[in-house]
């Protein structure tokens, strides 16, 4: 599995959307029931205190070196936004857990940290300098290399982090991270943010190192029912997603659709993704915006990795497996996503705005189904 969904990783891989994340299982609400998603959200998030320290763990807490005031490019009404923070690591470490601390939740959608190994750290101070204002913009992915690594995330109902006793992300002397927020300004310019994260360290070299692998699928979701406008056509749909975040996501929706074998309207997508290298998986999670109902994650077709039958975008984590489960190569990850467009007419964050043609897309107002495994190579 070590390299499963590479393409659609390289193009998809800061979503966390990201980031991201799925909610607790229950039940569906009856068709009659208020929307289950949240109608606000971000408008508050609470940062409780931190479990004890394990032994060999340290705190280290980074931020934005300076406030940042977003504004959405094209017309738009989402910014994503990459700085540079530096742990000072002066020694190899493990990163054993994490906790963002978003200092303006009110517009803070989602964050994904990727480590930059030291080589790296140059090409992300030159695209810090050669756009204004502090960091600098990055739909799709850290902005820089395709080798930064996605070691930590946050999104709503996200708290404390601890990693799995005995495993940790790989963090060389010298390696620095990017921060990539994702703000939503859809209610309005929200002020500046300085955002930032504590970490936990340790400098024992005998942990098991993990990686976060992403699974995308398409979305294609049409106007509901009683809905129409000129962006219920697919074709200007996707037009307007890549006039708000550039060529770029254009092709994530076609080259998704190729990938996974469908572009056929409907309410549910998945997509298969066959397992390389053998290792074991220790968390899965999945991530939706405000038009997601459920999204599930199932291993060869018979084991049911994640669950998530009422998706709530405030109530996103991470879950951790019972019991680590074994990959070998030739297994199948399908990832299967529900949305309903009708929530549209229900959330106070959509009402307003002109029926479309759901693809995938970064905005708040759009969507994705991603799911996110994390996991550990047996190499």
């Amino acid at each position: 599995m070590g390299r499963v969904g590479r393409v659609a990783k390289q193009r998809v891989a800061a979503v966390l959307c990201g980031v991201l994340l799925a909610g607790s299982a229950c039940s569906d609400p009856p068709q009659s029931a208020p929307p289950q998603n949240s109608p606000e959200p971000h408008a508050s998030h609470s940062i409780g205190p931190a479990a004890p320290l394990r032994d060999g763990e340290r705190f280290v807490t980074v931020s934005m070196p300076e406030p940042y005031t977003p504004a959405a490019p094209s017309g738009g009404t989402d910014e994503y936004r990459c700085f540079l923070v530096d742990p000072g690591l002066t020694r190899a470490a493990f990163l054993t857990g994490n906790q963002f601390l978003p200092q303006n939740a009110a517009i803070v959608h989602h964050a994904i940290f990727f480590r930059v190994s030291p080589d790296e750290v140059a090409e992300a101070r030159q695209a810090d300098a050669a756009d204004d204002g502090e960091g600098w913009t990055c739909f799709g992915n850290a902005g820089i290399s395709d080798g930064a690594a996605w070691v930590a995330h946050w999104a709503p109902g996200v708290g404390e982090n601890e990693l799995p006793a005995g495993t940790g992300y790989p963090m060389p002397a010298g390696s620095q991270m990017v921060m990539q927020v994702h703000y939503n300004l859809m209610n309005g310019s929200g002020g500046a943010d300085r955002s930032g994260i504590r970490l936990r360290l340790t400098g024992k070299t005998d942990l098991r190192p993990l990686d976060t692998l992403t699974l995308p699928a398409p979305v294609e979701l049409p106007c509901a029912a009683g809905e129409s406008g000129p962006l219920c056509d697919r074709t200007a749909a996707v037009q307007n997603v890549a006039k708000r975040f550039g060529p770029q996501a254009a092709m994530t929706v076609e080259g998704l659709a190729r990938r996974c074998g469908q572009n056929r309207a409907g309410n549910e997508q998945h997509c298969d993704h066959t397992v390389q290298q053998a290792g074991t998986v220790y968390a899965v999670g999945g991530h939706m915006h405000l038009l997601g109902r459920s999204i599930t994650v199932d291993l060869n077709g018979k084991q049911r990795l994640l669950d998530v039958k009422n998706y709530n975008f405030d109530e996103q984590a991470v879950l951790p497996l019972k019991q680590p489960v074994h990959v070998a190569p030739g297994d199948t990850l399908r990832v299967t996503c529900t949305h309903d467009a009708k929530l549209r007419r229900q959330l106070p964050q959509l009402r307003g705005l002109p029926p479309r043609y759901v693809v995938w897309g970064e905005g708040t107002s759009d969507e994705m189904c991603l799911g996110l495994v994390v996991w550990s190579a047996d190499d």
